[in-house]
């Protein structure tokens, strides 16, 4: 592709291979639908089974697709940050590569967008454990009462949003929990959306249940501080002199 599209999916993939084929075909089609110029960026994050091959193999498919490789496992917020700025479309998409987001819910978001710079799901019925389940209430109900963010699910990764907010997410290892809280204190217009959540069908979870509360409190405690500290986003005039 010489030419920039207007859409760019962006998906991170560590040890997915059982799934990856089906996610990108999925959001292949979803977006063909559309009717729109779209990419779509994987990222292999340094994945130790058969992902690279399988992404190789879609973008051979797949004119569209564009394989990121990172030669070792970096993180889910390295893989999403790497790939959003190598993402080339005015509009941006993220979703997980494990297949329990449904980007058939896509176009939705992208209708809500019409009306803010961002648009986030939250997950209207979640098919997770009843463990994960209550301690991603409590969190939720933490980090809101702690950024002032007022978004239910921050934990959802299908979202959709303009270019620009891209210029307000800070590089952190727990970027994928503050992504709204950055867009905020940019001054970006951010509104939820329900959509479906779908059980895992291969594969197994990246994130043990401490590792999903210490390491986003620790940075949440940060982010908080450094939102207070943020100026404020005021856009300044240019002020002309008089004509003579």
């Amino acid at each position: 592709m010489t030419s920039a599209p207007e859409i760019s999916g962006v998906v991170p993939f560590y040890n997915e291979a059982a799934v990856a084929t089906g996610v990108i075909d999925e959001l292949v089609a979803c977006l063909n639908q559309l009717g729109r110029s779209f990419e779509i960026v994987l990222v292999d994050d340094g994945s130790s089974d058969a992902t690279s091959e399988v992404l190789m193999l879609a973008q051979r498919r797949s004119p569209s697709c564009r394989v990121l490789h990172h030669p070792r496992n970096l993180g889910q917020a390295a893989a999403l940050w790497n790939g959003l700025h190598a993402a080339r479309g005015s509009i941006l998409i993220t979703l997980d590569g494990d297949g329990q987001n449904d980007p058939r819910d896509i176009p939705v978001l992208l209708k809500h967008l019409e009306d803010a710079d961002m648009v986030i799901g939250f997950r209207a019925n979640r098919q997770d454990s009843s463990l994960r389940l209550a301690m991603s209430k409590v969190a939720n109900a933490v980090r809101r009462y702690w950024l002032r963010d007022n978004m239910r699910d921050t934990g959802c990764a299908l979202r959709v949003f303009r270019r620009e907010v891209l210029r307000s997410f800070l590089p952190i290892r727990t970027l994928y929990s503050f992504i709204p809280a950055f867009a905020l204190g940019g001054g970006f217009r951010v509104v939820e959306c329900p959509v479906a959540h779908r059980a895992r069908t291969a594969g197994v979870s990246k994130y043990g249940l401490w590792v999903m509360l210490w390491r986003p409190f620790v940075d949440m405690i940060a982010v908080g501080w450094l939102m207070r500290r943020r100026l404020p986003p005021v856009e300044a005039n240019e002020v002309f002199p008089p004509n003579g």
